[in-house]
């Protein structure tokens, strides 16, 4: 049976493409640059969906490979990197399972590239053992998730309702469950057929304590973590309750 994050991208990378959550990539790479530097680095794009971090960054001279369930959304991110001229190694695999040991200076997951959507917290470590895996000694792992605190302080359902535009994926029946900081709604969208859908969702919500104590358990050592602003990603941008998304930024350690 298709787990629901396997259905929802079967058939979405050109309305994926126009959700306002994929607006920032501009400046998230410009983010993304910055952290890691040099300009040779070899890097993983984990969950790369339709390819928008990684034809950027291909196209300001890093080398990108990209890993993605989703065979339409590989199909669309090919499609991109084709029209735009750049030289990207697309791979359909699943982020629990990854075949890298100690290939790349760094590993992206950005707008929830796998990370949080797993069915079990432990097969959302398994995303994060593998990422550490695939990274060189000093690697970097720049990646966004759920906020924990924001739930907390605010109604998600609220907070979702207020980004959706017309057009766009919908999200109702919202329910947070506080012993497993899990959000379990109803999506509903229209895939690149025009053809309704409605999708039981379940997303895990972490805390900064939690983030910091798995990646140090897979063997990074130095973590930061921000509030993810859209477009805008800054170590500037203190973590707070208000933050839907969380900002992380870990180097692996000897």
């Amino acid at each position: 049976m298709k787990q629901w994050y396997e259905e929802l991208f079967e058939n979405y990378g050109k309305k994926y493409d126009k959700e306002s959550f994929t607006q920032g990539t501009i400046g998230e790479c410009d983010f993304i640059e910055k952290e890691i530097g040099n300009k040779s680095a070899n890097i993983l794009d984990i969950g790369c969906g339709t390819g928008r971090h990684s034809i950027e960054l291909s196209k300001r001279g890093f080398r990108m490979t990209g890993i993605d369930l989703s065979e339409s959304q590989l199909r669309r991110a090919k499609f991109k990197a084709g029209e735009q001229n750049q030289s990207i190694d697309f791979q359909k695999h699943d982020a629990r399972n990854l075949p890298f040991e100690s290939e790349f200076d760094a590993a992206i997951m950005i707008c929830e590239g796998g990370f949080p959507l797993m069915e079990t917290d432990e097969m959302n470590f398994q995303i994060l053992s593998n990422a550490a895996k695939a990274l060189k000694q000093n690697g970097k792992l720049i990646f966004t998730t759920l906020n924990g605190l924001f739930p907390l302080f605010h109604s998600v359902k609220d907070f979702l309702a207020s980004e959706s535009e017309e057009g766009n994926a919908t999200y109702n029946k919202n329910s947070f469950d506080l012993m497993t900081f899990r959000d379990h709604n109803l999506t509903k969208f229209s895939d690149d057929d025009g053809l309704e859908k409605e999708l039981k969702c379940n997303e895990r919500f972490y805390v900064p304590p939690e983030i910091t104590w798995l990646l140090k358990s897979v063997g990074f050592k130095t973590i930061g973590i921000f509030g993810a602003r859209l477009g805008a990603f800054s170590r500037k941008h203190k973590l707070t309750t208000n933050d839907f998304e969380m900002l992380v930024v870990a180097e692996k350690g000897h």
